[in-house]
Parts: structure tokens; sequence; C-alpha cells
């Protein structure tokens, strides 16, 4: 397997080829206009200061420049809480694995580098979406079911 590493602002663009590989499984068709606009912004991030954002990518085995798989999570504070009283919680929101590097076992390992990064920087807990396709995957590295009900406004 390819050893896991932190994303670096020369990868954005695969990033973005990957994060569409996610939505398209989940949304057929989506639209990629969006990812012109997001580019900028997230060279930075991956350029910047360690902060609360991390991406953990491993490189294509077969396609030099292009990335299989990738991981991305974000650090948020919330007031405290049960069984959360520091009030640091990691978020996972974008697991990608190319089409063509599939179950090799990439995602799982960039999923180690990412609840290792959130683990050393205290952590309470960590959330994520899980498509159908994923759940078995989450579900063996210890995630369970949540029963909080989530809402959303687009502003």
């Amino acid at each position: 397997m390819s050893p896991v590493r932190r994303a670096a602002a020369d990868d954005a663009e695969e990033v973005l080829r990957l994060r569409q590989v996610m939505i398209d499984a989940m949304s057929p068709d989506s639209p990629t206009d969006w990812q012109a606009a997001s580019l900028p912004a997230l060279r930075d991030r991956l350029a910047g200061p360690d902060g609360g954002f991390a991406a953990f990518v491993v490189d294509h085995p077969e396609r030099p420049g292009a990335l299989a798989a990738l991981v991305v999570g974000t650090l948020e504070y919330r007031i405290g809480g049960p069984g959360r009283p520091g009030g640091l919680l990691g978020y996972v929101f974008s697991v990608a694995t190319d089409p063509d590097a599939r179950r090799r076992g990439y995602a799982r390992a960039c999923m180690d580098e990412l609840l290792e990064w959130f683990r050393e920087r205290g952590a309470g807990h960590v959330m994520l979406t899980a498509s159908p396709e994923a759940e078995p995957l989450y579900a063996s590295m210890g995630f369970t079911r949540d029963a909080t009900p989530s809402m959303r406004l687009y502003l």
C-alpha cells in the first residue's frame, strides 16, 4: 500500500476531483462549476498552518500526479457537555477513493491518520455522515449510529 501523507497545496485540484467523486456517488451528474471558485481557498487551507483543518491522501499507485484516496476533517469547538467537557470534536466531511483504486484499504488508512490527528488535538469524539456503502467501514472502526436529529439551512 502507498503511504498516507498530509495533503499539500499542490494537491488541491486532485482533492477537488476526489470530492466530486464522492458527491457524484450520492447525486450522479452533479455540477462541477463550484470547483474553480473553491480552489483558491482550498489551496490556502492546505498550505497554511495546521489550524483546525486536515486532509490526508494516498497517491495513486498507477497514475503519477493523481490521488487514490482522500479523507478531510475539521476540528470544531462547541460548549462542553456530558461526555465532552472540553467541547472539542472532530468532523469528517469528505472521504473518497478513486473508482479504480477501491478495495485496497486506502480510505481506512487515511481515516486512521485523521483519527490520530483528532486524538492528538484532544477531540472528545468524531462525527460524520455515512452513505450506506461506507457505513460498514465506519462501523468496523468503532463508529455508531447517532440518534440526534440533524437539520440544515442554506444561507
